[in-house]
């Protein structure tokens, strides 16, 4: 005869939800914005601390490191101990170390802070995913996904803007590009202190698998550190690619090895092996390879391409934000509604690799309204899919394993995103260099020379010159989404194979246990 376990928790009204989203979504948007405030301003700092090239990378990449990294490990800390209590954790180490970014006096101290600075940013990201999924069940979570997906969307395209206006206004500065967060988190940390309430969870005796989560966070930084250089520091076939993707390989093997043999995984690869997770996170990687990827490079095509400031360029990506907007909105009621979530990823899926492919026929000279539409497609289809695949994850593992299974599936998102950004830079970088140089021959100018260290100056320019780099980046930008359109179908052939399942009622999964001839509801 088998124990009866304790019933599920009674879920949070909506009112309830609603308070306690408050706190949550001014965090995720604190944490979203710094990364996307500092884009602009980036060169303004380095400048005035007096920092080098590779310094400039470096801030960059050290966040991206830390946050990326440590995902996984933030995931499972949340099934391990009291969800609220970790979340406070992090906003406090996010904005300590968003205040001592603001402070800093030269460019060491600050690559070291914005290391810090990824690990609070990392946690929250994924601690708010987690939060929200142990307040409501995936049905309903479908109904709060407009509006993270609203401050996904706005914290994107938002944060270049606001990041611009600071750096143009002289009594702010850049230090408020860091300071910005700081008065955010901290009327969140109190917010959710009074309104955000979790049913304990009975843990057994909490063993962390420290060994694990080193080696993944090993093997993980090495191949991002391989990601960010290779094909600027050193060539793709090289000895460094060698080691660092060999390194990686090794530290990541060995770390499943342990994975599989452990109490408590820091990544529950019992879930990922399973049909639904495993495809959900296919889609993941490749949606997240198209969007961070392809998306990211709009800025500089309107920059350098087409001549707009990079304030004009923001306002020119409105057209992605409001469909991501819209989508996820619409989206997340219809999922709630009907309890089904496959259509929609589908829907997305296809929507994005659409559009994606009609960005790929773009040049120099593409009407700027045939780039609206496309980026509204590329929006929409992210709006639909991206938070959904989420769901696909969190349906199918029961609360005590919920953090761990969001943080594998946002690892796996980023992680994309990282590979992506590099990839299409590389492939833009090459594509460029060979325009430029047939641009200049035709013009009659030695090409002899190395162009990869060019300065991208364009007023310092002679005009005819000017005309063949802002040809050559416009016309090689439609290659790169040629390469997303290709991805993001890779993600909508993944979701053509989930399973069209009715996502669950309840927070935790359930199941029936029979006790003598009695049947009950026990959380698995």
């Amino acid at each position: 005869m088998t124990a009866v376990t304790d019933a599920p928790p009674a879920p949070m009204t909506h009112r309830e939800v609603l308070r306690a989203l408050s706190g949550l979504l001014m965090v995720l948007f604190a944490a979203m914005v710094s990364s996307t405030v500092v884009s602009v301003a980036l060169p303004q700092i380095v400048g005035d601390l007096g920092g080098t090239q590779s310094q400039y990378t470096w801030v960059v990449t050290a966040t991206l490191l830390a946050s990326t990294a440590s995902t996984p490990i933030w995931g499972k800390l949340a099934d391990l101990f009291d969800k609220k209590r970790l979340l406070q954790v992090a906003i406090v180490i996010f904005a300590a170390a968003s205040l001592a970014c603001g402070l800093v006096e030269n460019t060491g101290q600050l690559i070291a802070l914005r290391a810090v600075q990824g690990l609070g940013m990392g946690a929250l990201q994924v601690l708010v995913q987690v939060i929200i999924g142990a307040m409501v069940s995936p049905k309903e979570r479908g109904r709060y996904n407009g509006y993270l997906g609203g401050v996904m969307a706005v914290s994107t395209v938002g944060g270049p803007l606001l990041g611009g206006a600071i750096t143009d206004t002289d009594w702010l500065g850049w230090q408020w590009c860091f300071f910005l967060a700081v008065p955010i988190t901290v009327v969140a940390f109190f917010m959710l202190q009074r309104t955000l309430h979790l049913a304990e969870m009975k843990k057994a005796d909490t063993k962390i698998d420290y060994f694990g989560a080193t080696l993944i966070a090993a093997g993980v930084s090495l191949l991002l550190l391989w990601v960010t250089f290779v094909g600027n520091d050193f060539d793709w076939i090289s000895w460094q690619t060698a080691a660092m993707v060999a390194g990686s390989v090794v530290l990541l093997g060995g770390a499943t090895v342990v994975e599989t043999r452990v109490k408590e995984p820091v990544v529950p690869l019992h879930v990922i092996k399973r049909r639904d997770p495993a495809l959900a996170v296919v889609a993941s990687l490749a949606v997240g390879m198209a969007m961070f990827g392809g998306a990211v490079f709009l800025g500089q095509y309107f920059q350098i391409a087409r001549g707009f400031s990079p304030t004009e360029a923001g306002l020119l990506t409105i057209p992605m934000m409001f469909g991501v907007l819209v989508s996820s909105a619409v989206a997340g009621r219809l999922v709630s509604q009907t309890g089904k979530v496959k259509p929609y990823i589908v829907t997305g899926a296809l929507v994005l690799t659409g559009g994606f492919a009609m960005l790929a026929t773009i040049d120099h000279t593409t009407s700027l309204v045939f780039m609206g539409v496309g980026m509204f497609l590329v929006g929409t289809g992210v709006g639909m899919a991206m938070q959904n695949l989420v769901l696909v994850v969190q349906n199918s593992v029961p609360l005590r394993e919920l953090g761990a299974a969001s943080g594998a599936i946002a690892f796996f998102r980023s992680l994309g995103g990282t590979i992506g950004v590099s990839v299409l830079g590389a492939v833009l970088a090459s594509q460029v260099a060979d325009k430029i140089a047939s641009g200049l021959a035709a013009l009659g100018i030695d090409t002899s020379g190395s162009l990869g260290g060019s300065s991208l100056d364009l007023d310092a320019m002679p005009a005819p010159v000017a005309e063949v780099v802002r040809a050559s980046y416009g016309d090689a930008t439609g290659h790169l989404f040629l390469i997303s359109a290709c991805i993001a179908a890779v993600g909508f052939i993944a979701a053509l194979f989930l399973t069209p399942v009715k996502l669950r009622e309840t927070v935790d999964l359930v199941e029936e246990i029979v006790v003598g001839e009695e049947t009950v509801l026990g959380a698995k």
